[in-house]
Formats: C-alpha cells, sequence, structure tokens
C-alpha cells in the first residue's frame, strides 16, 4: 500500500557522543544499526507482561511527557537517530549523512522498503511533514526546540532529506534520537494519534483498557531485526509494592522500579534484579514569575535551606548522589560549585531579610503521585526542611494527568519533578532556559545572558570549548536558582527468570524490549 505519488526510501549511519565536532565540520557517518538485533538463540514467540504504575497520558509522541507514556511510544515509533545502550548517536531512520564545511547543511539519507503500521511507505516526505509539524508553535511539540536551528527542510527525492540550519548545532543529532522526534506519516492527524498511533517501531498498537493494559504486537513490517516476541502487554498496576507481588506470582515478568526499598524486595528466588544509574535528576522547580519566587533572594533562600543529601536518603534510601543541573556525562555539573552547596540556615535567613520576607514565605507546591514512586516522600521531607527556615510548601498532591497538565502549562509556583537527563546539554535544557526555549512557560526563567550561553554551546565544534560553556550555564542556573537541583537515582529492572535481551539504559530509555526474549 502506497501514498499516491509517494517517494520510495532509503538509509543511516554512527555518530557517537563526539558530535559537536561532526556537525561544525564536512563529514559523513555510516555504520550498521545499533541495538537493533535480537539474540540469534532467542526463542520467537511469548507473551511479555511488563508492570507499569499509571495509565499513559498521551500517545501522541510530539506531546509525550509523562514517563509511562514515553516508554510506550518507544515500542510503537522510529526516530531519525537513536541512541546505543552506551548513548552513542547510531542509525535509525536515516542510515547515512553529510555535513556541509559551514555546518549549516545535513543532507540525510533514509532507509529504503521502511513501513509504518498501517502498511504504507516511509519516506522523506514523512520526515519534512513531521520536523514541519514540529517546529510549528501550533503543534505545540514538547521538544520543538531540538530542532530551532533548522530553518527549512526539503525532500531532496525519495530517499534524501535536506536540513537547512541557521547555525551549526552540535545537539542536533541526540536531540533528533528522543522519541518526541518520532517520524510520522505525513497524513497524520493529532485526533486520530489519539487512538490509533502508526509507527515505524518494531511493534503496534494491538489492544487498549483504558487504566487495565495495553497490548502491542509484532510489526511483522519492521526494518531491523524483528522482536522474538508474539506481544508485549503494559499492564496497569497502581504500585510498584503490587508489581513485585504480581512477578512473584508469574503474571508479570518485567518491571522497571524508582523505589529502592521495593526493589530489595524482588531480590531472590526467581526474579533478577539490575540496578542502573539514571541521568534523569529529582528537583524542586520554582517558577520565577510567579510573585512569591520573583525575588532570586527568595529562591536562594530556598536554595540553602535544603540539605539534598538528607532529601536522598529520606525519599530513596540514599541510593544515588547529590547533583547540579546538568547530568550528562561529559559536561556534569560540580554540585559543590553553588551557593550553599551544604545546608546553612543562617544564609537562608540572611536572603529572606534581603527580600523583605523575613516572616517567611509560603510556596504552593504540586507534587506527582505514581508516576514515580519517590515523589510523596521528596516533597514530604523538602516541606519539614524549609519549614525551619520559615518557608512554607503548601503541597497539592496530584494524580498523574492533572499534575502533568498543570507542569506543561507552567501553573505552579514549585513543582517537585523528575525530569529526563540527556547525553547532550542542549537537549536538556535548551527548550526550558531559553526565551525562546518552547517549554520556557515549565522553567520559569530565562536571561540574556543564558540565550548567549546555550547558542555558543550550539554552535562550538570543540568539545572542551562546549564542556566550559555548559559549565557557565550551570553556574548561571545555580547562582538565580529557578530551581533547587536535589540527586540522580537509579532505576531497578526486575526480570523473571524466563526473560533474557533486555538492556537498561541510563537514559530510561526501554528501546531494547524490541530484543527481549522468554525462554
Amino acid at each position: 500500500m502506497t501514498r499516491g505519488a509517494r517517494f520510495r526510501r532509503g538509509t543511516l549511519s554512527v555518530i557517537g557522543l563526539g558530535l559537536a565536532v561532526a556537525l561544525a565540520a564536512s563529514g559523513c557517518s555510516s555504520s550498521t544499526g545499533a541495538g537493533t538485533a535480537g539474540s540469534p538463540s532467542a526463542k520467537v514467540g511469548g507473551n511479555l507482561v511488563v508492570g507499569i504504575t499509571t495509565d499513559p497520558d498521551n500517545l501522541d509522541p510530539w506531546k509525550a511527557t509523562q514517563f509511562q507514556a514515553v516508554n510506550i511510544l518507544q515500542t510503537l515509533y522510529g526516530t531519525l537517530t537513536e541512541f546505543d545502550k552506551d548513548l552513542n548517536v547510531v542509525p535509525g531512520l536515516a542510515e547515512s549523512w553529510t555535513v556541509s564545511p559551514d555546518g549549516l547543511t545535513v543532507t540525510m539519507k533514509l532507509r529504503q522498503g521502511v513501513k509504518f503500521s498501517d502498511g504504507t511507505t516511509f519516506g522523506s516526505e514523512d520526515v519534512k511533514f513531521s520536523l514541519d509539524k514540529i517546529k510549528d508553535k501550533a503543534t505545540a511539540a514538547v521538544s520543538a526546540a531540538s530542532v530551532a536551528s533548522v530553518t527549512s527542510v526539503d525532500a531532496t527525492d525519495a530517499s534524501t532529506v535536506t536540513l537547512h540550519l541557521s547555525a551549526p548545532d552540535a545537539g542536533l543529532l541526540a536531540n533528533l534520537a528522543v522519541i518526541n522526534m518520532a517520524i510520522l506519516p505525513s497524513e497524520s492527524t493529532s485526533q486520530a494519534l489519539k487512538t490509533t498511533p502508526d509507527g515505524t517501531g518494531p511493534f503496534t498498537l494491538k489492544e487498549r483498557k483504558p487504566n487495565q493494559s495495553l497490548t502491542m504486537a509484532r510489526n511483522e513490517s519492521y526494518w531491523g531485526t524483528k522482536t522474538p516476541l508474539d506481544t508485549l502487554e503494559f499492564r496497569i498496576i497502581p504500585d510498584e509494592t503490587s508489581i513485585v507481588s504480581a512477578m512473584q506470582s508469574n503474571n508479570v515478568q518485567l518491571a522497571i522500579l524508582n523505589d529502592p526499598l521495593v526493589a530489595k524486595t524482588a531480590q531472590g528466588g526467581s526474579l533478577k534484579l539490575a540496578k542502573t544509574a539514571q541521568l534523569s535528576y529529582h528537583v524542586l522547580q520554582l517558577n520565577a514569575r510567579r510573585p512569591a519566587l520573583t525575588d532570586v533572594n527568595v529562591r536562594l533562600a530556598i536554595q540553602c535551606a535544603v540539605d539534598r543529601q538528607q532529601v536522598l536518603d529520606t525519599a530513596a534510601l540514599g541510593e544515588g548522589e547529590v547533583t547540579g543541573p546538568i547530568t550528562s556525562p561529559a559536561y556534569k555539573s560540580d554540585p559543590a560549585a553553588r551557593p550553599c552547596p551544604k545546608r546553612d540556615l543562617a544564609k537562608a535567613a540572611d536572603y529572606l531579610a534581603k527580600a523583605g520576607k523575613s516572616s517567611g514565605v509560603t510556596i504552593k507546591t504540586i507534587v506527582s503521585q505514581g508516576e514515580y514512586a519517590t515523589s510523596v516522600a521528596e516533597a514530604q521531607n523538602l516541606k519539614a526542611q524549609l519549614a525551619e527556615a520559615k518557608i512554607t510548601l503548601d503541597l497539592e498532591v496530584l494524580a498523574s494527568d492533572p499534575y502533568v497538565n498543570k507542569w506543561i502549562a507552567g501553573d505552579f509556583d514549585a513543582a517537585v519533578a523528575l525530569n529526563g537527563g540527556r547525553p547532550d546539554p542542549d537537549g536538556m535544557y535548551g527548550r526550558y532556559f531559553t526565551s525562546t526555549g518552547n517549554l520556557n512557560k515549565v522553567a520559569g526563567f530565562s536571561s540574556p545572558e543564558l540565550d548567549a550561553l546555550f547558542s555558543q554551546g550550539k554552535q562550538s565544534s570543540d568539545a572542551t570549548a562546549r564542556k566550559g560553556i555548559y559549565s557557565k550555564v550551570s553556574t548561571t542556573l545555580e547562582n538565580n536558582a529557578p530551581w533547587i537541583w536535589l540527586f540522580t537515582g537509579f532505576t531497578y529492572t526486575v526480570t523473571s527468570s524466563k526473560v533474557s535481551g533486555f538492556v537498561p539504559m541510563a537514559n530510561g530509555s526501554v528501546q531494547y524490549l524490541r530484543t527481549t526474549a522468554l525462554s
């Protein structure tokens, strides 16, 4: 089945974490795709059940922010580039690319013979359609800032797309790898995507039972090595303790947990446990545009009144480490390089006095219950600590859907949150803390200094220079305290003894469900 005069298609290539250099100079990258092949000895067949705590709120990949939704969409859709298990950028729906000497033109060759789940053929017009729609403000795509440097996209021929950039963009290839940049058919509509996903991923949606389960079937037309599984079911079980119980009775075969205490109960017997350090970070987000928080001194008072290690110890049994803003391995922030690296109530009082708030301040704070396990414990510990500094967190605990709605709208004074980290810091924060960032409403803060630094970071081709630039980004963020960065933690992958082939990833991706098999 084809779409009238649609083009026929092409392939992609490999670039690692040194893609800053690759995009600033003329270059070409090529390789076989990484992470797509299953074990040659894997048994074909079987129905894998994965336990999750929340029904996904959105099946539109361009708008999904909820962790559960993102994980599910990774099984259904494809992106131009992908990450391998070590977070190197590798081929996806494109198989090779070249970059012009001035870094302003990226030409991508697309894989041929790829089909969407409805049977229609993938090609260059779908890439152009998708990138144009993501850039369109009316789409409200959550990763629109990831392609802010792309001024236009040409469907050059059936299997070639050409991206024209306003300036070299060192983070572009990594940014294209996230599922929020999924390529959709050019006939897609937002309304249809809510009920009928249409992607190029290893699975297709077979059945959805709201608040109960989503069942995927093997995509027989998938361009990569086909999954050994017949079906993949995401079963919604409201809390992680109940998920472990379901695993112990063999009703669920795989789960990714956030709560270290629950994870400890999953060890032994027929269950296996893998612990993976994450790039995602726990944070108290302050909205500097709200009246209670417009004064930087109030925000700095909050920063000085928090013992981050105590939050980590209380909420996550100390499983993790205190962090600064940037968790990307090559650009990692030094948490000691901040105002009040240790809790200092005297300095907190001084900052409140400078703000004329010596009698105290009240901050309305939203908290998600259900999306990740430690949220409420974090919020309660923060509330107790800040009370000692005459700062009152007025907590509003919300289910996942209303929390996400308020978060996206920036409708909060403060939010206790777990945000996904990325290998490239531009992808982490360019959409939040630049004045034109599409999630700046959520961040609640921007400045000309940050705009200039993020622009320099995107355009630089020198890894050392980029590290220095993002160190300044981190310092600027800490000195203005728009958010209070707390800690990074772990995910705990629990599998039954029958499960093989799943690879946990530091960015939280579950893309290796496509290589998972049941014995």
